[in-house]
């Protein structure tokens, strides 16, 4: 089994490790992409226009019903083919959209639909008194939302903000079914060619719980961090 796990041939680890790099850009893409769509969701979702908040929830209400794999063959395969026919269209040459930069994108549009309802709730528990002193000292509604809205809902966000991270990092694993190489890519083809499954697949569990545990204990001094001078909570 150790000969198997080995870092140099005969061995397949370095093929699982090259999978697990591979996941984490994937998922740290996914996951910063989703942040980025998440809060502008969730401004919109609270202060936009009719029509802003009919899209946005559209948008949310289609991504977080459909399954993430369907959504994942729909945005890689329909969405790329339709880019190469509108080029084509105007007399330019296919392109070949990178694996990596397609999983983060796909997944990154996933993670934005849950990242806009999180972001939306941590946002609308900051204590409306901060905000009305905020305008009152007639603070633009940039700076009131950078120095005052972002940084006092960033502690009641943090938990959600981790549940999505580690949704992040297995979902991933979806990617196996477009033939990305990410780490279940890897496992798939080490125990198909030598017939281990159990032993790669094992292994392969063990690194996925090594990265969770590992993004526990990050977010988890990220949020006392972000908690500093707030009443401690007990439960």
């Amino acid at each position: 089994m150790f000969e198997l796990l080995q870092l140099s041939p005969p061995g397949w680890g370095a093929n699982l490790l090259r999978g697990l790099w591979n996941s984490i850009l994937i998922a740290c893409g996914a996951f910063g992409l989703g942040i980025g769509i998440g809060t502008l969701g969730a401004f919109g979702k609270l202060y936009g226009g009719p029509v802003v908040r009919d899209l946005l929830a559209v948008y949310t209400t289609v991504v977080r019903a459909v399954p993430e794999l369907v959504l994942i063959l729909i945005l890689y395969y329909a969405v790329t083919d339709a880019v190469n026919q509108t080029l084509l269209a105007f007399g330019y040459d296919r392109i070949q959209i990178s694996g990596l930069a397609a999983g983060i994108a796909v997944l990154g549009v996933v993670q934005g639909a849950y990242a806009t309802e999180v972001l939306r709730g941590a946002i609308q528990a900051v204590p409306a008194g901060q905000i009305e002193a905020a305008r009152a000292m007639g603070m633009p509604p940039g700076l009131l939302a950078r120095r005052v809205t972002l940084p006092l809902m960033l502690s009641n966000a943090l938990p959600g903000l981790a549940n999505l991270w580690l949704v992040a990092t297995k979902d991933t694993a979806l990617l196996a079914v477009v033939g990305f190489g990410e780490l279940t890519q890897e496992t798939r083809q080490a125990a198909g060619a030598t017939k281990a499954y159990f032993t790669f697949f094992m292994a392969a569990g063990m690194l996925y719980l090594i990265l969770s545990i590992g993004s526990g204990w990050l977010f988890a001094r990220l949020e006392r961090r972000a908690r500093r001078g707030q009443p401690e909570l007990h439960g």
